[in-house]
């Protein structure tokens, strides 16, 4: 039996695989699902990003790139090619962290997976180090989807999350509108500009990862 997992965030500096050097050199951001390792050696790569010539020109003059297929979407495409290049996510993979998703952008690799405790993610941070420079940015540890909080799932401060409650309880977001913003936060006891404030940090921060 499991007893401890934990999601994890990396931030990875220095690797040199082909969508690393993509976006250091082209300004976008590239959503990528964990690459599969073949038995050939050669890597499968499956990933999007917003249109853009200058990095399908880019992936495409890459001696390391080999088949690249690009589905034109309008304004994201999606991408899928074999990389000859090793991935320093494959170190990660290899020491025991299940990878979820990435995302590259200037050059920086952003990596979310899981780990079996934290000896585990001791081994990983250990052989993922001895690479190419890797920031471990966050580590909580995964519960049941019913008893995860606002606050563990989305990354809003509890401060934020009693403001998007109570406005919700009296109607604030309701059409047409049951509460006014000064009342909600005289039920808060704070002023009308700190509840706006708390509400539209609160907003930002789980549209960024809704839809960015």
């Amino acid at each position: 039996m499991i007893e401890e997992c934990l999601v994890v965030e990396f931030e990875v500096e220095g690797d040199d695989c082909p969508l690393a050097a993509a976006t250091r050199a082209v300004d976008v951001r590239i959503d990528a699902r964990p690459p599969q390792l073949r038995d050939d050696g050669y890597v499968l790569l499956q990933f999007s990003a917003p249109s853009n010539q200058e990095l399908r020109g880019q992936l495409d003059n890459d001696d390391r790139i080999r088949y690249l297929h690009v589905a034109d979407g309008g304004q994201q495409d999606t991408y899928r090619c074999l990389s000859k290049h090793p991935c320093v996510v494959h170190e990660l993979v290899s020491s025991g962290c299940i990878i979820e998703s990435l995302q590259y952008e200037g050059g920086h690799a952003l990596v979310t997976g899981a780990v079996v405790g934290r000896e585990v993610l001791k081994g990983v941070m250990e052989r993922a180090g001895e690479t190419v420079g890797v920031k471990l940015r966050r580590a909580y540890q995964l519960q049941r989807e019913n008893e995860a909080t606002p606050t563990q799932q989305w990354d809003i401060t509890p401060k934020q999350e009693v403001c998007i409650r109570v406005a919700l309880e009296m109607g604030y977001f309701s059409i047409p509108r049951e509460a006014t913003a000064g009342e909600v936060a005289a039920e808060l006891g704070i002023s009308k500009s700190a509840f706006l404030e708390r509400l539209h940090r609160a907003e930002r921060t789980l549209f960024r990862q809704l839809f960015l």
